[in-house]
């Protein structure tokens, strides 16, 4: 009987902000209830702002001035949004609530009654007539005004960081303003690639430099200087080979004298059709390592199957072969990866029982 009399069997009867308090573990969100049972906030809404900066930006630091509009209380009306002395009148559409009642359709035969935001008032439950508004903001309470910020993006900085400017937001009549936040959000790079604060870039070598070394810049870096590397005497490089330039990555954030590591992947690029038709073929061959012999033994049938260049984009764009088909190295596709890898289905636990299958 007390749950239909209306306190739920809970005791005494709780205000709605102590029952949202306890709902919600006393989470700030920014509002509370008045004794009109109406949301009033304890501070104006935070702006978000996404800013794109380029990973130049992030390692060379940045200094950004922007210009930026938001609201603020009229001066003239004192946040009133009233001419002088008048003063604004009961809503006659919600009655002061601030609210009223509307009907919505929830199926065959339903309908649905929920409450909704007085649209003449603005749930404010009360309304100035147009004479008695202010002249300069209309009775809005709040003017635009234009003012200019500074933000520091400090070195290093991670991306999607936030910067917080505190107050800096829109103004509202009673209540302190809310943040201005701006999210930083790095552009893709063209050359460099970040995780952390590594960096990861590929170079590409002559065919001579993958065999005879090479002493030159390789990389541009991203604050303007040229990286000079001097590959050992002997060492032959193959494709995809990597090497790592400590101390040039990401400066460190908030330790920006300490920088993580450069990352390089080596590409060999082959000389062009043109340049073998320079060259001495049989004196080209004599130098080089032999080639790889037949094999021995043969199989018994050998088929002769003709030589047929294709990009592999075009294989991956086939049906048959699947979307993530090539998406993996071909050494764990094609079985050459470790015997750990693989299961025998034979194989059964000498521990356990047979499994019994239904047939």
């Amino acid at each position: 009987m007390e749950g239909i009399s209306g306190n739920g069997g809970r005791g005494p009867s709780m205000d709605a902000a102590d029952l949202f308090a306890e709902l919600f573990g006393g989470a700030n969100f920014g509002f509370n209830f008045g004794p009109d049972m109406r949301p009033r906030r304890t501070r104006g809404e935070d702006t978000i702002i996404n800013y794109d900066v380029t990973l130049e930006d992030l390692y060379n630091g940045k200094t950004v001035r922007m210009n930026m509009e938001k609201q603020i209380v009229c001066q003239v009306c004192k946040g009133s949004g009233a001419k002088g002395s008048a003063k604004p009148k009961q809503c006659a559409k919600c009655e002061g609530k601030g609210w009223t009642f509307i009907q919505t359709q929830m199926g065959p035969n339903q309908i649905g009654t929920s409450r909704a935001r007085c649209s003449e008032c603005g749930g404010h439950g009360e309304k100035l007539r147009e004479k008695d508004r202010c002249k300069k903001c209309k009775g809005e309470k709040t003017v635009k005004e234009k003012n200019r910020e500074e933000i520091h993006i400090e070195r290093g900085v991670p991306n999607r960081t936030r910067i917080v400017l505190s107050e800096a937001g829109d103004e509202e009549p009673g209540v302190p303003p809310g943040d201005v936040v701006l999210v930083l959000k790095c552009k893709p790079h063209p050359s460099f690639e970040r995780s952390g604060n590594d960096l990861l870039t590929t170079v590409h070598i002559t065919l001579s430099e993958a065999l005879l070394g090479f002493s030159r810049i390789l990389v541009t870096h991203l604050d303007g200087r040229g990286v000079h590397v001097t590959s050992p005497k002997g060492k032959i490089i193959k494709p995809g080979d990597s090497i790592i330039l400590r101390g040039e990555g990401m400066p460190i954030y908030k330790s920006p004298d300490q920088k993580g590591h450069l990352y390089v992947i080596l590409e060999v690029d082959m000389p062009e059709e043109s340049w073998l038709k320079t060259v001495d073929q049989p004196a080209l061959e004599a130098l080089l390592p032999p080639k790889k012999p037949e094999m021995d033994p043969k199989p018994a049938v050998i088929d002769e199957v003709p030589f047929e260049e294709r990009d592999i984009v075009d294989v991956r764009e086939t049906p048959f072969a699947g979307s993530n088909f090539f998406d993996h190295g071909f050494g764990t596709q094609f079985g050459e990866g470790d015997e750990g890898d693989w299961e025998d289905e034979d194989e059964e636990d000498e521990t356990g029982e047979p499994e019994c299958r239904p047939q």
